[in-house]
Parts: C-alpha cells; structure tokens; sequence
C-alpha cells in the first residue's frame, strides 16, 4: 500500500471495502483523519456538542470559517466579478407555499425512504441496493415518498394561510427575480444570476461528515440562453467549472463526469451531469450542470400572471429562456478541497501532516512567527504583521520552538511563514519558509509584499 502523500497521485489510497459492514477500510482511516484535524484544529465542530451534538449540523470554527469564506470568494471571483454577463442577487430563505407548488416541489421533492425491519434505522431505498448497512439485513419495508421541505409557519397563527417554507435550493429566489434583475441591469440573453446562500433539506440519512447534512450552503448559477443555444452553453459550463477545481489545485485525476440517466433526471431537467470527486468511500456528486429548459420560468410565469420572458430585437419576437444551472454545494466543495490536499510526509526524518491548499483557499496565508518573546523581536514583527494583514489573512504565533511553529501551520495549510530572527534587527530582513518544499529565503522587509504577491501570481509552486 502506498505511503499517505506519495509523489502526484492520489492523496490516500483508493477506497477498500470488503462489503462487511462496519468494516474499516484505509480510505476510512485517512476520512477519520481528516475529521480528527478538523476538530482539533477549529475547522469544524459538532453543533450543540455541550448538549450531546444535533445529528446532521456542524459548526465552523475559526479556520473553517476563513476557509468557508475563502471558497465562497472563490466562486464569487470566478462566477461574478470577472464576468460582465452575470450579476449577483441575496434572496430571501423563507418563502411562501406558492413558489414551491409552481416550481414543483411541493408534488416531486422527495426520497424513497426504507425501514430496516433488524435495526430499525432509515435509508434511501437507491442508496442501499437492498442492504441495510448498518447490519447487514436485506428485511426492509416497501419504499416510500417521503416529502424533503422543512415546514414552517409564518406569523403568529398556525393555520394553511401562514404556512412557509426554508429554501431546499436557492434557484427559485433566482428565477421570481428574473423581471427584477432584467429591468433593472438591462441584461440580455446570455446572461446570468449568481447566489450564494443558505439551503435546507430533510435528509432522510445524513451521512459522511458534511458531505450530506440537513442545512448547507449553496452556490448557483442561472444562465438564461436563447433554447437554440442551450447544448452549447451547457458545454461550456461543465468546462469552466471543471477547470474551477483543478485551478485551485483538486489533481484532474480525483474528478470525473456523470452523466444522469434519464430516469434520474429531476423534474425540470432536460439533462444533466455530475462532476464528481473521489471522496475516501468513493465517487460522489460534487457539482451538478443541469439544462433546466424553460419550466421555471414557464411555471412561475403560468402560477403569478406575470410576463417571464424576452424580446429579440433582431427577430422581434418575445421568448422564454432556457437555464443552464451549474450548482454546487460551498460545504461539500470545502470537504473535497481539504481532503484532496491532506497529505502525511517527512521533512528531516520527522512524520508531518500538511494541507497543501491552494493560498487562496487556505485560511491562512502568512504566520508570522517572531523566533522569541524578546520585546525588541515581538515589536518588530507586530509591525510585520500590520504591513501584511491589508493583504492576507494572517496568524501570529510565538509559543513553542520554531520546528513545532511551522508544524502547526503546515498542518491547517499555511502557505508561508514570516520569521523574524535576531538578525533582523540587523538586517532588515525577514526568513520566508515554504509550505511544500520546507525552502526557505531571506528576503528585506521592504521587499517582502513584493515576495509574496510573486509567490501568489504562481500557484502552482504551492503545489507538488
């Protein structure tokens, strides 16, 4: 079996299992891992652990909250503020009952839900292949709807009038806008709306870390094309947003595309494909590209009386777009990113873990690390560190030695560490140590942004 980080390739080996259930296979050694330094290190927490934990919701810590937001950025960045034909909406969760029985919903979102008549535990009857794999049984009860909305009520009275519901997807705010975002931005096809938000589902079995839970968030994209238009730009999408992943540093070799059958289209799909990730336990749908056609806006015009549509001046005829959809989940997209850059390695002799995250990702960028407590080096390099917190997301450390300093960062993905020695107040410079190759340089403070936006222009030296 292959050493954890060795060479290029996968970053832990590939998915054993010998169909035992509660076996554990090595690809499960290396997800307990990962969850284990979550933990430990501030990116993700069981909510309400003090009362015993709530099944299915984590919180994010102070480094999963950095790196949460530095992935939402990312996509915002790439989705939003370098294209001139998308704009960005923030729509409300709550919305009421109508929208979901025009959009569908109401009637089609739902999963096939099994009893295991042995344990008792719930699956999703297409999940299971007729096996419970908790014990084993394949005595299971009929499969069943069972309806993934979270119900509410809105007001102080309980009655159908009031009834609301929380957002499984944040598509819908996208396409009730559509009017809104057209008068007002005077866009045309082809041209898109961006979200990025909160979305809840009832997940009949919560499962594998945050890869599937109850609340997430979401990053959507509608493309409103001409219908003539849509397969090309479908296309398009599913090339941009593969090369989204593997330019901040997921290996082309842990991603592949899936295309749906058509008797797992959803309910306004005309098609669509999975990019999947090989997670420890084996493919998993990373993001979705759907060509929803023109249901939505077809249905929301058909239940509200309003005109969704628009003119062609060079034909003079008034349409319905079709959207193309690529839709990601910012929690699962965090999963994948920090499991494809854990690694286990050695530097001089000693065993380290190390993310080797992409800098824009990591929720850390620059540890600035003065050698020692002396007031003359701690002042000097809180200045440093001023110079350097406009620009980057830092981290000030001074405790232990040096060595188990830069552990501790290469182990939540720091890029680069600042160390400010006792020849600094000499010589004006500053060492500059390396995440992936350990190398380090001494550089002159007043040289130092210059140093690292270099190293920033270049990802992939963050890469090896």
């Amino acid at each position: 079996m292959p050493r954890f980080g060795e060479g290029r390739g996968l970053p832990y080996p590939a998915p054993m299992s010998s169909g035992t259930p509660g076996e554990t296979s090595a690809a499960d050694a290396v997800m307990d891992k990962v969850v284990n330094l979550c933990k430990r290190r501030g990116f993700i927490f069981p909510s309400a652990e003090i009362y015993g934990g709530f099944r299915s919701t984590y919180d994010y810590g102070p480094l999963g909250a950095a790196m949460l937001r530095n992935v939402k950025e990312a996509w915002w960045r790439s989705m939003v503020r370098l294209r001139d034909d998308v704009v960005g909406i923030d729509a409300a969760i709550l919305s009421p009952a109508a929208v979901w029985e025009a959009s569908g919903h109401l009637e089609s979102f739902t999963d096939p839900l099994v009893d295991c008549r042995s344990c008792h535990e719930r699956w999703r009857a297409d999940q299971i292949e007729g096996t419970c794999p908790r014990c084993g049984s394949t005595d299971l009860t009929e499969a069943r709807a069972f309806h993934l909305m979270f119900k509410t009520h809105a007001g102080p009275v309980e009655d159908e009038a009031t009834v609301a519901y929380l957002r499984p997807e944040t598509a819908q705010g996208m396409f009730t806008n559509f009017a809104n975002v057209l008068t007002t931005t005077r866009k045309r096809p082809p041209f898109g709306i961006a979200q990025v938000g909160k979305a809840f589902r009832n997940e009949i079995t919560p499962q594998n870390f945050v890869f599937r839970t109850r609340e997430f968030e979401l990053m959507e994209l509608e493309y409103f094309v001409p219908p003539a238009d849509a397969e090309r730009w479908f296309d398009y999408w599913v090339h941009e947003r593969l090369g989204w992943f593997t330019d901040l540093g997921i290996p082309g070799e842990l991603l592949r595309v899936r295309e749906h059958e058509a008797d797992e289209l959803s309910h306004y799909s005309k098609r669509t494909v999975d990019i999947e990730f090989r997670f420890p336990w084996g493919w998993g749908e990373l993001e979705g590209v759907a060509n929803r056609g023109d249901y939505d806006l077809t249905a929301h015009a058909r239940a509200s009386g309003q005109r969704l549509e628009v003119f062609d001046p060079a034909t003079g005829e008034r349409y319905v777009p079709y959207v193309i959809e690529p839709a990601l989940g910012a929690t699962r997209a965090m999963m994948a990113f920090l499991l494809a850059a854990y690694q286990e390695d050695e530097v001089a002799g000693e065993a380290r873990t190390v993310l080797r995250l992409d800098w824009r990702l990591a929720p850390v960028q620059v540890a600035v690390l003065p050698l020692s407590r002396k007031p003359e080096l701690e002042g000097l390099a809180r200045q440093v560190l001023s110079m350097l917190q406009p620009s980057y997301q830092c981290d000030y450390d001074v405790t232990q030695s040096i060595g188990r300093r830069y552990r501790r960062q290469d182990e939540v993905g720091t890029p680069w560490c600042v160390t400010i020695d006792f020849d600094t107040l000499d010589d004006q410079a500053v060492t500059v140590r390396d995440r992936d190759s350990t190398a380090q340089v001494r550089v002159p403070i007043a040289e130092l942004l210059e140093e690292l936006a270099g190293r920033a222009r270049r990802p992939e030296l963050n890469r090896s």
